[in-house]
């Protein structure tokens, strides 16, 4: 069992505070990803939990054991960082089992437990080459190994993919999340990549400048963003997001933007939006979608449009679109040639509709 609570945590450096009371409980066996762009203080609190950072006040307590005070290695935990950190002149099995080395394990345990890590990492056949002699992939796993022999109640990873290829990168992704599947342990994964997050998550915790934005998992953020910025961190390509102002005329709403597109707001209960208040409308682009004068979608949630760019990616087509003026990606799956300048119908999902206060960027809609 390794649950593990943030109460109040704040961390400066000299007079500058870049962590703001955060309060988090991590649960049980649960993966939990930090996420945000740099300087959000991820890699801080990351730091904090495995006792490299200083906690400037606030708590930080495992299985309700305030770990403030206690010695890195008496936390029960296990790091995996960002450049591997192997040593040079040791072969893997001495570098996986250095840490055990160290804590006097007796050599056959020590042989057992990397003799089985290798196994489940598929590093069986590498014990005895050095790291120059592995590939980046290969080297992300003896750090993962290193971190798995000890058995700790809470791994901790510092963005341990960033250094590989792109093709490298999904591999690892599988092997992590498959990790955390076979050792059923309490993860805490820190990434600026908002896709590491989504595929990797139980729950993600969205961070800005040492504050947290929203915490939910992968699904929630993506569906129900709390502010602007979520909207736009979350989810590839990032959500639409406009300026625009509510107009009310009856029973009807709609929003009116400064070119004169008007884009309805279907009535939702416990709406609150006032007539010409300023807004940010949120519409994800897979909810723009190009349609045929046969489409089953209320007339008004139709648009006409002109292609400014395509983007063919093989399996989908990224379309920025020209609406009446207001600029807006589109997404279509079709397998079609999209041509600059080409007129387009659009499918607007109204139902997917988000909008946000124009002043506080939160959602209000």
């Amino acid at each position: 069992m390794a649950e593990l609570k943030f109460i109040d945590v704040v961390k400066r450096y000299g007079k500058t505070q870049v962590v703001h009371g955060i309060n988090l409980d991590i649960r049980d066996k649960e993966f939990l990803v930090l996420v945000g762009p740099s300087g959000c203080g991820k890699s801080t609190l990351l730091r904090m939990v495995a006792g490299l950072e200083e906690i400037s006040s606030g708590t930080i307590s495992i299985n309700d054991k305030v770990v403030n005070d206690i010695a890195p290695k008496d936390r029960g935990l296990a790091m995996v960082f960002q450049n591997y950190a192997l040593y040079p002149h040791m072969n893997v099995f001495n570098n996986m089992a250095f840490g055990l080395t160290l804590s006097k394990t007796p050599k056959d345990e020590i042989k057992q437990r990397v003799d089985e890590v290798a196994v489940i990492l598929g590093l069986e056949d590498f014990l005895y080459r050095r790291p120059h002699e592995l590939s980046g992939g290969q080297r992300q796993r003896v750090a993962m190994g290193r971190a798995m022999v000890r058995k700790p109640s809470i791994f901790l990873f510092d963005e341990p993919l960033s250094n590989l290829d792109a093709k490298l990168r999904i591999q690892m992704r599988a092997e992590i999340k498959m990790l955390h599947q076979r050792v059923n342990s309490t993860i805490i994964y820190v990434t600026h990549d908002q896709v590491e997050a989504m595929t990797l998550a139980d729950r993600i915790v969205v961070l800005r400048d040492g504050y947290i934005e929203q915490v939910g998992t992968p699904m929630e953020l993506f569906s129900t963003p709390a502010n602007t910025f979520v909207a736009g961190f979350i989810g590839t390509p990032p959500m639409n997001l406009v300026e625009c102002r509510v107009q009310k005329n009856g029973d009807a709403m709609y929003t009116q933007f400064e070119s004169g597109l008007k884009i309805p707001v279907p009535d939702k209960e416990g709406t609150t939006l006032e007539n010409d208040q300023e807004v940010v409308l949120g519409l994800r682009a897979e909810e723009i979608t190009p349609v045929d004068s046969g489409a089953s979608l209320p007339e008004e949630w139709v648009f006409s449009g002109k292609v400014l760019v395509a983007e063919p990616l093989g399996n989908e087509t990224h379309l920025h679109m020209d609406v009446m003026g207001v600029n807006l990606l589109s997404k279509s799956e079709e397998k079609r040639i999209f041509n600059p300048n080409e007129n387009l119908k659009l499918g607007m999902n109204l139902n997917e509709l988000h909008l946000f206060d124009a002043k506080t960027m939160k959602v209000v809609y």
